[in-house]
């Protein structure tokens, strides 16, 4: 068998020899823009959140065209046990209808202001499309159709030209734009010279316009690729920006928490992203006095953070009022309102007065701040305390009021402040962490004030992690707070 093959290709004549080259060349041309339309279509449905139907309506006409392509070919047609009307049913349809893929993905790239002329130019192929293929397949007018075709598409082409002409702007036209509007030039004038051709009005040869179809799948893959690169880099410069970002915020933290007598000050953060909204810092008046502020901007990423910065000065001009937790918080608010329009801040401020031991309270929507006292001196009491005074958050109300509270400490109780993200931090059932699991968690270690602050991460980290390994959820700020009696 394989010599009788050998020996009918070296008896071809130079017409069958070239006439196999030509299919052969059709049927590689034919698979290569298949893949191309099948990648673009996978690409797509990859980014299928996205609204820009560019790459859909490409690749529905790159498809549409490729199989057609394909289905001229005897060779695909042998290896397939059909009669030759089915290849020629399927043909007729798509020459019906791909020219409104094509258009659909010239509506995707036009100036808004020609989109709906084109969505008019949609329903007209349409309409046309339907009446010549019941024209056809009613043997009524088909002549009379397939030239209105050849028109219809010469047109398309004439008013494609007229566009890049007289109708994109003069100025202002970007390199992908340009590059995609001649690969579409360029396979029009291809369309233009075949359907010619069909009308008698051009000598006839072999059909080179999928040689024109090439050049602008070309045209629109170095668009591609360069839109891909283009967004590389900047995905480049976004880390690059985010990561001063991060370091700029790294400094508007506390270096370290002060060192005072008598008291044990433990700070933990952990920022969900590069750049977070939680916030907290001090305010050291003597080696007695000390203000503490624990913050949380709402939302997430750059504004949080940058409000956050915004929070950091705010809290240093309220020095000369440190001792008093309402005014300090209605200072903050009346520096935050005005500022920002779609963010609010919670906050919890806490001053100690380590002389009388007196801790002073007020809250701007955050969570209670949580005291323990010992029972024992190597144990606490069964139940851990909410202190609550609460306000309004900050930067909404300009004339927004707060209200503090004076509780009395005994040598040895330990504070907790912290940010929402401690609460609310979820397991695999979406069941938050919750209050009373921290009081329970705060209550039963006797540990020293760093052990517990990482005991209680490593906690949270089990809490929230799962077989799909989720990631944060939220920012994490936590401040333990012990009060060391004298020895």
């Amino acid at each position: 068998m394989p010599l009788s093959w050998l020996s009918l290709a070296i008896d071809m004549t130079p017409v069958a020899r070239s006439e196999l080259r030509w299919e052969v060349a059709g049927v590689a041309l034919g698979f290569v823009l298949l893949s191309i339309g099948l990648a673009a279509l996978a690409l797509f449905l990859f980014r299928r959140r996205s609204s820009d139907l560019t790459l859909a309506c490409f690749s529905s006409f790159a498809i549409l065209y490729a199989i057609r392509m394909l289905f001229w070919q005897g060779i695909i047609r042998s290896l397939f046990p059909v009669r030759n009307v089915v290849f020629d049913r399927i043909d007729l349809i798509i020459d019906c209808f791909i020219p409104v893929t094509f258009t659909l993905f010239l509506l995707q790239i036009v100036e808004p202001r020609w989109k709906n002329a084109l969505r008019w130019v949609v329903a007209a192929q349409l309409a046309f499309g339907v009446a010549r293929l019941t024209s056809t397949l009613l043997h009524i007018g088909e002549h009379a159709m397939r030239v209105g075709n050849n028109i219809t598409v010469i047109g398309a082409c004439a008013l494609i030209g007229v566009y890049y002409i007289y109708g994109r702007p003069a100025q202002g036209t970007s390199r992908d734009v340009k590059v995609t509007f001649a690969g579409v030039a360029i396979f029009a004038l291809f369309a233009v010279e075949t359907n010619l051709q069909d009308l008698t009005l051009l000598p006839s040869h072999r059909n080179i316009e999928p040689i024109g179809f090439l050049l602008f799948v070309c045209c629109w893959g170095y668009v591609a690729a360069h839109r891909t690169l283009a967004k590389e880099e900047r995905l480049l410069e976004i880390n690059k920006e985010l990561q001063i970002a991060n370091q700029i915020q790294a400094s508007i933290l506390p270096r370290e928490v002060p060192q005072l007598a008598g008291l044990e000050i433990v700070a933990r953060y952990l920022p969900m992203s590069a750049v977070a909204g939680d916030f907290y810092d001090f305010l050291v008046v003597d080696e007695k006095h000390i203000g503490i502020l624990v913050a949380d901007v709402t939302g997430h990423g750059v504004p949080a953070a940058l409000i956050a910065s915004m929070l950091k000065v705010a809290f240093a001009g309220q020095t000369a009022h440190a001792d008093d937790p309402a005014r300090v918080l209605a200072g903050l608010n009346r520096a935050l309102c005005g500022k920002f329009e779609e963010h609010f801040v919670t906050a919890a401020y806490v001053f100690l007065d380590l002389e009388k031991f007196v801790l002073r309270y007020a809250g701007a929507g955050h969570p209670p701040l949580l005291l323990a006292g010992r029972s024992t001196a190597r144990a606490w009491e069964s139940e851990s305390r909410e202190i609550e005074a609460n306000g309004l958050m900050l930067g909404l109300f300009p004339e927004a009021a707060y209200s503090s509270v004076e509780i009395p400490l005994d040598a040895g109780a330990r504070i907790l402040l912290y940010t929402d993200g401690i609460l609310e931090s979820t397991n695999a059932a979406r069941e938050e962490f919750g209050k009373s699991r921290l009081k329970k968690f705060l209550t039963a270690s006797s540990t020293s004030a760093s052990q517990l602050a990482d005991a209680l991460l490593l906690e949270l980290r089990r809490w929230s992690t799962s077989e799909r390994q989720r990631a944060q959820e939220d920012d994490i700020t936590l401040l333990v707070l012990d009060l060391v009696p004298a020895p």
